[in-house]
């Protein structure tokens, strides 16, 4: 079995690895238990919706609410729960989560694969265009249509504030309990 929680978050070549958890299409989310060391279903997604892009986390971090910093892998193709996809970031949507009377950062990192052809000219969701961002803003908005879950958008920032969230992910992670 695998531990996908403790996989290395670099891969040799210098990305950053992703553990999908929601294929592309998906009407379900799925998450990786660890105790199971495998994927379950979450959720089922509200009718019509469907994940946009691959969902998932980068192993070996630890993000602000405690669980592996999550990932969208912006890239044409589709996977399947526990495929690891060498990636670089590219950006972050900063979120502001509420979720059983706390109120914490839940931010969504966004990376491209290093071997996506198409994407390799992407460097930056800055670049992206505001219909691309709000259109994602509104897949996370309804993502969550039906849980206790309420979240706010803080704003867009580039590849270099989501580096910095994959090694303060990854710091947290190594930090002693």
């Amino acid at each position: 079995m695998t531990d996908y929680l403790h996989l290395p978050s670099r891969f040799a070549e210098g990305g950053i690895n992703v553990v999908v958890e929601t294929p592309r299409g998906a009407r379900t989310k799925f998450k990786y238990d660890p105790q199971l060391q495998a994927f379950r279903m979450s959720r089922p997604l509200t009718l019509g919706l469907r994940y946009p892009f691959d969902w998932g986390f980068v192993p070996s971090s630890c993000a602000e609410d405690g669980d592996p910093l999550d990932a969208l892998v912006l890239h044409d193709g589709e996977s399947y729960p526990g495929v690891v996809i060498p990636c670089r970031p590219v950006g972050v949507l900063e979120v502001i989560q509420r979720e059983e009377g706390r109120k914490f950062r839940n931010d969504r990192v966004l990376f491209v694969p290093m071997a996506a052809p198409r994407q390799r000219n992407m460097r930056d969701v800055l670049s992206l265009s505001k219909p691309m961002k709000q259109e994602l803003e509104g897949f996370f908005q309804a993502a969550i249509a039906g849980t206790a879950k309420e979240i706010a958008f803080e704003g867009w920032r580039g590849a270099r504030a989501a580096m910095a969230a994959v090694k303060a992910a990854e710091a947290k992670f190594r930090a002693p309990a």
